[in-house]
């Protein structure tokens, strides 16, 4: 045993000679290497699965024996000063390199397709392969200086693979708002990792614990420090797992392309802060007021996540908030205490948001073959609507995920977030009370999602080749019509439709360019009828959306399952007396290290009873979001009636003011991002004004000013000499009396 765990470095080396044998290729052999493109994704999968497997065996033996170990060897040693360099397995260790590697490799077989046609084919699986390669750096790290190496340079990754497509200006703004909101995160990660070395005098984990642990005991060290210390560490957390107030970044996160999204904003980057905490967590214990800050922010970081999720358009960045208001949830349990029920959300979280987004990147190529390469539309769920026919494969594997997320049984999220909910009610009814339901706005606002991208009709063609001109579905949402401009009824893209007229005809079809990041796909056309004059019996034909490759709905596949059954993982039933908790008995060494209970057996009657209340809030917000939205998508024949139901109907229930207010709350971030915009970026572009006013006016000023002064004066005394002695002399004693004069006036005075 102990031989395998001395082979734990290859973890996270391996995948790292991708993008070194990509580097040397491009610079020795750049034809062959980017004729062979493909062949780098055969060997970032096969590398990431030898990960994989080295993290699978450890796991198993971890579930097994239950122990911890650490391998370190020195690094630098000066005088008392050394630091050392290793790796440290544990139960978080394993869980989490098992989650980077089984999600990595889904995330790298799905790109392989999704990036075929990209340009930057082999620069994305370079960066996928040294991100994957940074964050088993991360998870496996002995000590806080090796961990704050790796933190950054997952955030460095995370600015490379957001801005993916840099020449974009959305994506160039999104990865640098990424990488200034995490540096101030990580600046104070960095000051608390040095206030700690200050207090303890070592950056070890387990040394770190021990030590601190006793100067707290003996009141040896004062407690405002400590908590200022614990606070700085907190920080970047906060900032990785977008936490209030540093959360501003994750939903422009979403520029880059899809695949990137399931991996390191759905299952791994994100996750980095939560890994973080629940490893410092036998610190934070130590100070309860941190312990009351961390679940305070997770608990408004899972409101907001959920109210900001309600009115956004683009599926990607609704799910982004909803991975935002996840986190909350995880973070709130950390808070509370709950080390187990956080490490269980984080792994079931994981697979099924990774599915979601997966499902949404499939979504948005198949928009892409009819709109073009274009985020506004492609993205855009009110112009999706009636894929179930096109796409039934990621629609089945959507609802899944959508079903798990919003606690359904006996999908995985269901039996985490019941845990956390449950456990919120022993820590305090107020927070239980908005926990649960925030869990009503979660089912809500991801089955809109659903409804919009899914049922009903293709809202894109209905709404603009319907022939009717003052009909808009782009403003459909549970606020009611929002959008005055809504969308141009003739975008150019199919020359082949007939827009002027009510009734549809048909004509030759024009060949249709689909955008050289779309990857090229036999087109078909399908009839349906005139939606605009029912006597009307022409019909039209125009390309439609179609499911992926096989390549793509692979990995959905496997999260289905992972989503179907992850949650036998954690679920706390027993057999004839014997616990058959596979993740309590896995985290038993780390639930010892904290001096907790990890007998996690339960009642089974109320837990059922709490199931019960919990699954009825989900199916709450489930209802509410099909009954205002599954009337859009009734009948086509009866659009006006339609229309006129989605815009009295939330009035009926929030009043007009309400309405526009929560919409306008929703819709425009809180009003967060323009707080920050004004209060931080224009006071610091002040400031630089003012400083460029000072330096050029004050400081160049006086050196301008000297310089002049020293022109006109020689100018001045050219003209005194006139070559004759007399006059110098005259002068000069001229000068001596004066200051004779003043000296003796002064010294009289």
């Amino acid at each position: 045993m102990e031989q395998t765990y001395q082979y734990a470095w290859i973890i996270p080396l391996v995948p790292l000679l991708v993008p070194m044998l990509i580097g040397m290729g491009l610079l020795l052999f750049p034809t062959a290497t980017i004729n062979l493109r493909r062949m780098w994704a055969f060997h970032s999968v096969l590398l990431l699965g030898i990960a994989m497997v080295f993290s699978i065996n450890l796991s198993i033996q971890q579930i097994n024996n239950g122990s911890i170990y650490q391998y370190i060897w020195s690094w630098i040693i000066n005088n008392d000063f050394s630091l050392e360099f290793g790796y440290l397995i544990d139960p978080l260790t394993s869980i989490m390199s098992i989650l980077i590697t089984t999600v990595g490799i889904l995330v790298l077989i799905y790109s392989d397709n999704y990036m075929y046609h990209d340009q930057g084919y082999l620069r994305f699986f370079a960066y996928m392969s040294f991100f994957s390669s940074s964050m088993l750096g991360l998870v496996t790290s002995s000590n806080l200086i090796q961990v704050y190496i790796f933190w950054e340079l997952v955030g460095m990754c995370s600015y490379l693979l957001i801005g993916f497509w840099f020449t974009r200006p959305a994506a160039a703004n999104a990865c640098q708002k990424a990488f200034v909101t995490n540096r101030v995160g990580d600046f104070g990660l960095l000051l608390g990792i040095l206030c700690f070395y200050w207090i303890t005098g070592t950056f070890e984990f387990r040394d770190l614990f021990e030590i601190f642990t006793n100067l707290i005991y003996n009141s040896e060290v004062p407690f405002l420090l400590v908590t200022l210390c614990a606070l700085l560490l907190f920080a970047g957390a906060v900032a990785k797992s977008a936490q209030f107030p540093l959360h501003v970044w994750l939903p422009d996160a979403m520029e880059g392309p899809t695949p990137i999204s399931a991996l390191i904003h759905a299952a791994t980057m994100v996750a980095a802060g939560i890994f973080l905490v629940a490893r410092l967590i036998p610190l934070f214990i130590a100070v309860p007021y941190i312990m009351n800050l961390i679940s305070l922010i997770g608990l408004i970081t899972l409101l907001l996540g959920a109210t900001l999720a309600l009115a956004q358009k683009d599926i990607k960045r609704s799910l982004a908030y909803s991975t935002m208001s996840q986190l909350g949830y995880m973070m709130l349990a950390l808070g509370m205490g709950s080390y187990r029920s956080a490490l269980f959300h984080l792994v079931t979280h994981a697979y099924s948001k990774a599915l979601l987004f997966l499902g949404s990147g499939s979504v948005i190529h198949s928009m892409e073959t009819v709109v073009g390469y274009s985020p506004d539309k492609s993205q855009n769920m009110v112009l999706m609507g009636g894929l179930t026919k096109q796409i039934p494969i990621s629609k089945i594997a959507f609802l899944l995920g959508t079903l798990s997320l919003c606690g359904i049984p006996p999908l995985a999220c269901f039996w985490s977030k019941d845990e956390i909910l449950n456990d919120s009610w022993l820590y305090s009814p107020i927070f239980a009370i908005i926990a649960w339901a925030t869990a009503g706005l979660t089912a809500f606002y991801m089955f809109r999602i659903y409804l919009l991208t899914f049922e009903g009709h293709f809202h894109f063609y209905f709404q603009n080749y319907s022939g009717k001109k003052n009909t808009s579905l782009y403003s459909i949402s549970l606020w009611g019509q929002k959008d005055p401009k809504g969308i141009n009824q003739n975008l150019g893209l199919l020359p082949f439709l007939n827009t002027k007229s009510a009734s549809f005809h048909l004509k030759k079809p024009k060949p249709y360019r689909i955008d050289e990041n779309v990857r090229k796909m036999t087109q078909f056309f399908i009839t349906i009828p005139n939606f605009g004059n029912s006597n009307n019996s022409n019909k039209n034909a125009y390309s439609y959306p179609y499911e992926s490759d096989n390549t793509m709905l692979f990995p959905l596949l496997i999260l289905v399952l992972f989503t179907l059954f992850g949650g036998t993982l954690g679920i706390p039933f027993t057999q004839e007396g014997v616990s058959l908790d596979i993740l309590s008995k896995w985290l038993t060494p780390s639930i010892n290290l904290l001096h907790q209970n990890s007998n996690n057996s339960i009642d089974w009657y109320e837990f059922w009873k709490d199931a019960v209340f919990s699954v009825s809030i989900a199916s709450l917000g489930i209802f509410i979001a099909s009954f205002l939205y599954k009337p859009v998508y009734s009948s086509l024949q009866n659009l006006d009636l339609i229309n006129s139901f989605v815009k009295r109907g939330p009035k009926i229930i929030f009043g007009d003011k309400i309405q526009n207010g929560i919409y306008d709350w929703s819709y425009n971030r809180a009003y967060i991002d323009a707080l920050y915009g004004t209060f931080f970026t224009e006071s610091i572009r002040g400031l630089a004004e003012l400083a460029y006013f000072f330096d050029r006016r004050v400081i160049d000023g006086i050196t301008n000013g000297v310089g002049v002064m020293s022109f006109f004066v020689g100018e001045g005394i050219k003209y005194v000499g006139g070559g004759r002695i007399s006059s110098y002399l005259f002068l000069y004693f001229s000068y001596v009396s004066v200051f004779l004069l003043i000296f003796y006036f002064s010294s009289i005075t």
